[in-house]
């Protein structure tokens, strides 16, 4: 099933550093901050790593097999690896539109990284008050016209990078990012618990709160560490299949889980200690970004440098999850329809340009306009964490463990006996059994099915 003329990543530290780069998003500095801070602190780290090992890496281990496996992109995968004649491409359709579906509202929160980059560096943060910063972010991400500039500006550099291929796009940003974006958080980390108080955040974020764990906590938990390693919208297949046959597959799963759970918890070492400091409440959620963190900075000695390297690092984890988006798109086109990469990427973004221009007029002067009582930012939003991601990661676990043929499996993860694969029977246990049903439970509550069962 190989296909020798496919791109293939160079190196072993640019398949790390291109899907490590995949999966921290925004949900990492952003998402995950918020869910610890609701949920307990330390009692909800620990949780999250258990799933993490039971239920992202078998997902993730998954996926790179079906994407190496078939040399192929999301929906290619699955039509050479299923049954003849049978629909399971049609979870790579899915994967394909669900990368496309994010795009249109995450290119839009991405452009706000940009706009608030311009902010820190004309030090427009300080001697401004919450309500101050509330009332300049409601204008902006309410505004017409210069949301959908920096949108704009962010999907050409994104487009911009896809275009210059795996190589010498994907993987070299990739391999310049990812350094940069571990110095810029390491830095900020280090900062914060030296602030007056900062042991305080600390102890929050490793000091277990069991007393606020319950069923609802706990199934967060799954679902954030599902989502955190971008599974099931068809990027780690699309990325699997750029991985050169002679890597350890499982190793490299292992190195890109690690670097993304580090990534989320130095976020939260950066942003807990720095809360607690200025006596700001933890479970805060979106607005910690966007208006309490540049309130923050305000007042901190130096905070012009520490809100640049903060909104610096934001953007760059949204860069490098929406070239990933971006590319499960261009793969599918470039392959199935036989378009050049450059085609493909400028026909992919200018769809996506105009879902996003949609979804940031929905923030506005497009506010009333619903699809299902939602607004086209957040149907764009709950379409595809709520019932794209979960469904497509279920039917991925189901494929794995039910259609794909044990001992061709097992040959990929060996590299043919090259290596140990003691771990398989583990592996091969829980995508058969386990992760369907801990998945079906993560669909089960983005639906909200166990608050109306009151569970």
């Amino acid at each position: 099933m190989a296909d020798n003329n496919r791109a293939n990543f160079g190196s072993k530290l640019g398949v790390v550093a291109a899907a490590a780069g995949s999966a921290v998003g925004l949900g990492n500095i952003w998402r995950f901050p918020y869910e610890l801070g609701q949920s307990g602190g330390g009692a909800f780290l620990l949780i999250y790593i258990v799933c993490i090992v039971l239920l992202g890496l078998p997902i993730m281990t998954s996926e790179f097999l079906i994407g190496r496996m078939s040399q192929s992109n999301a929906v290619g995968a699955f039509r050479k690896l299923g049954p003849k004649g049978s629909k399971w491409w049609l979870v790579g359709v899915m994967g394909v539109l669900s990368a496309f579906f994010i795009m249109g509202f995450y290119v839009v929160v991405s452009g706000w990284t940009l706009e608030y980059i311009v902010q820190a560096v004309t030090n427009s943060f300080a001697n401004k008050d919450t309500e101050t910063l509330t009332r300049a972010f409601t204008d902006f991400s309410t505004g017409t016209w210069r949301p959908i500039i920096w949108m704009t500006l962010f999907l050409v550099i994104t487009c911009v990078i896809i275009v210059g291929g795996v190589k010498n796009g994907i993987e070299k940003s990739a391999k310049f990012m990812m350094p940069l974006l571990l110095i810029i958080i390491v830095a900020l980390g280090v900062r914060a618990v030296t602030l007056p108080g900062g042991a305080e955040g600390l102890r929050f974020l490793f000091k277990p709160d069991f007393s606020k764990i319950d069923s609802s906590v706990v199934l967060n938990a799954m679902g954030q560490a599902f989502f955190s390693l971008s599974l099931g919208m068809g990027c780690m297949i699309t990325y699997g299949s750029y991985i050169n046959k002679k890597n350890h597959l499982a190793h490299t799963v292992l190195e890109v889980t690690f670097v993304d759970t580090i990534i989320a918890v130095l976020a939260s070492i950066a942003i807990f200690p720095a809360v607690f400091s200025f006596g700001i409440n933890p479970e805060q959620g979106p607005t910690l970004v966007f208006i309490t963190l540049p309130n923050i900075f305000a007042h901190m000695p130096g905070g012009l440098i520490w809100s640049l390297l903060f909104f610096i690092l934001l953007s760059i984890a949204a860069l490098t999850s929406t070239i990933s988006l971006l590319e499960v798109i261009v793969a599918f086109f470039t392959e199935e329809f036989k378009m050049s990469r450059a085609k493909a990427a400028i026909i992919a973004s200018a769809g996506i340009w105009v879902l996003g221009v949609c979804a940031s007029l929905s923030m506005g002067v497009w506010s009333d306009v619903h699809i299902f009582g939602f607004t086209i930012f957040d149907f764009l939003d709950n379409i595809t964490s709520k019932i794209m991601m979960p469904l497509g990661g279920l039917l991925i676990a189901l494929f794995a463990g039910w259609v794909m043929k044990k001992d061709q499996m097992l040959g990929e993860l060996s590299n043919n006996g090259k290596y140990k694969t003691a771990y398989f029977r583990a592996y091969y246990f829980i995508v058969r059994f386990v992760a369907p049903v801990a998945i079906l439970m993560i669909f089960l509550n983005q639906l909200g099915v166990f608050r109306w069962l009151r569970l």
